[in-house]
């Protein structure tokens, strides 16, 4: 199962209607908190998470996953690319980093890589 979060509601179902047409099965969340209060931690195989979220930003959950003992893997999206932003993410073990807008192949590539 590939967890979405973003809190952007057409990034979220353009995601999760592209990941199904692909054959994925997913889950959408609009928000860090949404997604550790349900038991997607545990399921997921992967986790496409953006980093500009709301209360919680995508590097905040990604350390509360790792606190947790979580090892899913994670590719961080952005639309506010910076080589700091980016940096970040690979010293925080990102599979793998998409700025957005991103060509689905590279998505589909980078959950392949992430779960292989």
């Amino acid at each position: 199962m590939v967890a979405v979060v973003d809190d952007d509601s057409s990034m979220l179902k353009g995601l999760q209607r592209l990941l199904s047409a692909q054959g994925l099965v997913s889950e959408v969340f609009a928000s860090a908190e949404a997604f550790l209060s349900s038991s997607a931690p545990a399921r997921a195989t992967c986790l496409v998470l953006d980093i500009q979220l709301g209360a919680m930003n995508g590097f905040e959950l990604q350390r509360q996953l790792s606190d947790l003992g979580s090892n899913i893997p994670i590719i961080f999206m952005t639309a506010f690319d910076t080589e700091a932003t980016r940096t970040l993410a690979m010293e925080a073990g990102c599979s793998a980093y998409l700025h957005k807008p991103f060509p689905a192949r590279l998505l589909f590539e980078a959950i392949h890589e992430a779960t292989s």
